[in-house]
């Protein structure tokens, strides 16, 4: 079966002008262009357009969802079984919060009691849950997932106070890794300062410090360009090389 443009746009529920723009970026290409001009698409760009939308609803990019497409080995059945248990997973999150939020209420109305750490586990469990998707297959390759878990636990389980305190830890950092940006002194003060709060940091989600843990963490902001891109955007440009040099000199 063949639609226009027109019609893809009333089946997908997205307008025309994106269906035009994915196009013009190679995303998603009409099966041939009619007589009179008009875009028609048929059941393979159908099938291609619902696998697209299936990461839209996850927020990947549109340049990670081409190059995961145009990769040669890519399983339109696994991407799918992918995607399903990632849905379970937010489900499951949706639902979690859901049940905070009902706690909540009836908290807010007398009619139960509920802890600190209560009142915060649903943002803790999605805020792990979106660090899992982005860094959890890089981080348990090179960790294992013993300590992976174990650190996802002991996440889960931060207190009120604990949260707050690993916060102000990094905002601290960060605003002293701007003024070693700008310097270049990895001995001065603020390095000290940079490396100081990362490891406090650390020490509310990592299970068991090590140097060579602290290191190697370090090598893995500059070598990803996701975690890289964490520090750069919250620091400036330069921010996760000069945080791996002051991890590297400072840890001993």
């Amino acid at each position: 079966m063949e639609y226009t443009i027109k019609k893809v746009a009333e089946l997908s529920g997205i307008s025309t002008r994106t269906l035009r723009y994915y196009d013009e970026i190679d995303l998603l290409k009409p099966a041939r262009i009619n007589s009179s001009g008009y875009r028609i698409y048929g059941t393979k760009e159908i099938d291609k357009l619902q696998q697209i939308l299936f990461y839209r609803s996850l927020d990947m990019k549109l340049e990670d969802i081409q190059k995961l497409l145009n990769t040669p080995n890519y399983n339109p059945h696994c991407a799918l079984q992918d995607h399903y248990q990632q849905l379970l997973e937010k489900r499951q999150q949706i639902e979690h919060q859901i049940l905070t939020v009902e706690k909540t209420l009836r908290y807010q109305k007398g009619e139960l009691t509920m802890t600190d750490k209560e009142k915060f586990v649903g943002f803790k469990q999605d805020k792990l849950r979106k660090n899992e998707q982005t860094y959890g297959k890089e981080i348990r390759e090179k960790y294992g997932e013993e300590i992976v878990e174990s650190s996802n636990q002991k996440w889960l389980n931060l207190s009120k106070e604990d949260f707050s305190s690993m916060e102000l830890a990094e905002k601290e950092m960060i605003e002293a890794l701007k003024i070693v940006i700008q310097t270049k002194d990895y001995q001065s003060t603020e390095a000290e300062s940079v490396f100081y709060h990362h490891k406090q940091w650390l020490s509310y989600t990592s299970p068991n410090y090590s140097v060579e843990m602290h290191k190697n963490l370090g090598q893995m902001y500059v070598g990803d360009e996701r975690f890289a891109a964490y520090y750069n955007d919250r620091a400036g440009e330069g921010a996760a090389e000069t945080l791996n040099q002051i991890i590297q000199t400072f840890a001993k």
